[in-house]
């Protein structure tokens, strides 16, 4: 049952319907205490199971999923709602594949391509614990890699990241100043 996120009481009554792309949008009405509230059902795919590395099998969660990126997102200048397109596309992708079981790592590697593309420093955050960074050479060495791409576009809203000597250079006319 859906409770009202207001009072908190069950009952309450659609007073819109409408379809998504993967699923339908309710826009319901508390019979307490009258407050509006939006509700989304999905569409659910067969059962899909995530194979962990250490070869535990679970079910794939979407939340958990989402709350990962979140976490490498958090604080990040992402317009509204990108994170959950973001998770829509991740999803669809892993159900795509057609297979029952899929490996975490199969997982991680969607999520990391999809924040490179989306934002530098929460792909950064991401990549230092899915890939088990150990010490800061492995870090330096990740961030040395998106510097060489400096010539490629950022990801939208983003600025070009900037080379060693840039830094420092940049530091130097600060002390200045």
């Amino acid at each position: 049952m859906i409770s009202c996120p207001l009072c908190g009481n069950e009952d309450s009554k659609v007073i819109d319907s409408r379809s998504m792309d993967n699923g339908i949008r309710r826009r319901r009405q508390c019979i307490k205490c009258n407050g509006r509230f939006t509700t989304y059902e999905r569409i659910q795919s067969r059962n899909m199971y995530v194979i962990k590395k250490d070869g535990r099998r679970e079910e794939f969660d979407r939340d958990k999923l989402a709350l990962g990126i979140r976490k490498a997102c958090e604080k990040r200048p992402l317009p509204t709602g990108t994170i959950d397109k973001v998770v829509d596309i991740i999803e669809f992708e892993l159900y795509q594949m057609g297979k029952s079981e899929i490996s975490s790592m199969i997982i991680g590697d969607h999520v990391i391509d999809k924040l490179k593309e989306l934002d530098y420093i929460a792909y950064i955050r991401f990549a230092s614990v899915y890939r088990e960074f150990t010490d800061i050479t492995t870090l330096k060495e990740e961030v040395d890699t998106l510097i060489a791409k400096k010539g490629t576009t950022p990801p939208s809203g983003q600025l070009f990241l900037l080379s060693p000597e840039q830094l420092v250079s940049s530091a130097k006319n600060k002390r200045r100043k």
